[in-house]
């Protein structure tokens, strides 16, 4: 089972990155951008035939290491269905 995770930053956090990118594309000539937010996907293969606790393995998976929920919000995605 293939399984991708997308985490992002809440909104309201700072974002160094996201605000070094969008100050990098305005040097390079394009001022019609006006918010960047940098985050990470994930992809991963699961030995999983149950998708519901494939989930809840990724799910702890997030908790524990790939985000850190009390600043990231995240979406995992199980053979292309996002939740």
């Amino acid at each position: 089972m293939k399984a991708t995770i997308r985490v992002t930053f809440k909104p309201g956090v700072l974002e160094p990155q996201g605000k070094a990118v969008l100050h990098s594309l305005h040097t390079l000539g394009f001022p019609g951008v006006t918010q960047v937010r940098v985050g990470k996907l994930i992809e991963m293969e699961l030995d999983a035939a149950d998708p519901e606790a494939a989930r809840a393995d990724i799910t702890k998976m997030c908790q524990e290491l790939l985000a850190s929920p009390v600043i990231e919000n995240y979406e995992i995605a199980l053979n292309g269905d996002a939740r």
